[in-house]
């Protein structure tokens, strides 16, 4: 993990500081902004490989920084936020971030979550590439495509396509899926899950495609199935 590049913001100077000794001692090379405005030209600039983002932001909020970027590349991104309601929470993950840290937080715990994302990022062991009817997916390249159209997918959203597609028809709790695309316990928040999935769904225009959905499997939690709605 030595090497990988994070950026931290935050218009708070004392938690971007605590944030950057933290991550530096683990041996991330840190790169820090202040506002949104520096947010995205330091993130288009130094092309970190995951983004700790506050939500409270002058200039331009993290919302929006978030959506800019999202728009632009499949940075992994950590939201920073005091907003604790499932509302707000969902809102930021809906947009493409990858997962959430409340404030006050524990620069031990965010440290760990840092680690998470980034293990979830490809690496080149396993199968290069599988195809399920219109579906392909390439794990090396990180890339998705149905019926030969990219898909424009988040590291978890990925993640979450890599896992159903490798065991189609299996049945996945939400506990599972949380335990295998974000690494960790996500302190009962499972509905975490249920927007990346709504999402995946979407991208995937299972409404449409007869070729593979995701099936919720009531009361247990959720299958991807190849050939029928």
């Amino acid at each position: 993990m030595t090497g990988k590049r994070v950026l931290v913001v935050d218009d708070d100077a004392k938690t971007v500081e605590l944030v950057r000794l933290y991550l530096k001692r683990d041996g991330y090379r840190v790169f820090t902004a202040y506002d949104g405005i520096e947010a995205l030209r330091l993130a288009r600039e130094s092309r970190p490989d995951l983004i700790v983002l506050d939500l409270m932001l002058p200039g331009i909020d993290g919302l929006q920084v978030c959506r800019t970027l999202r728009n632009e590349s499949d940075v992994p991104i950590i939201m920073l936020t005091a907003r604790t309601t499932d509302r707000d929470k969902l809102t930021g993950l809906d947009l493409g971030a990858d997962d959430y840290v409340t404030k006050p937080f524990s620069p031990r715990e965010l440290a760990a979550r840092v680690r998470a994302v980034l293990r979830r990022l490809p690496g080149e062991r396993g199968p290069a590439e599988i195809k399920q009817g219109e579906l392909t997916i390439n794990f090396h390249k990180h890339e998705a495509s149905l019926a030969g159209s990219p898909l424009n997918l988040t590291p978890v959203e990925f993640k979450l396509l890599e896992i159903l597609i490798k065991e189609p028809d299996r049945v996945f709790s939400r506990g599972q899926l949380i335990e295998k695309a974000l690494g960790y316990d996500f302190e009962g928040f499972d509905r975490t899950i249920d927007v990346h999935i709504l999402n995946l769904r979407r991208k995937l225009n299972v409404e449409d495609n007869h070729s593979i959905n995701i099936k919720t499997v009531y009361g247990a939690g959720y299958k991807l199935t190849i050939g029928e709605k």
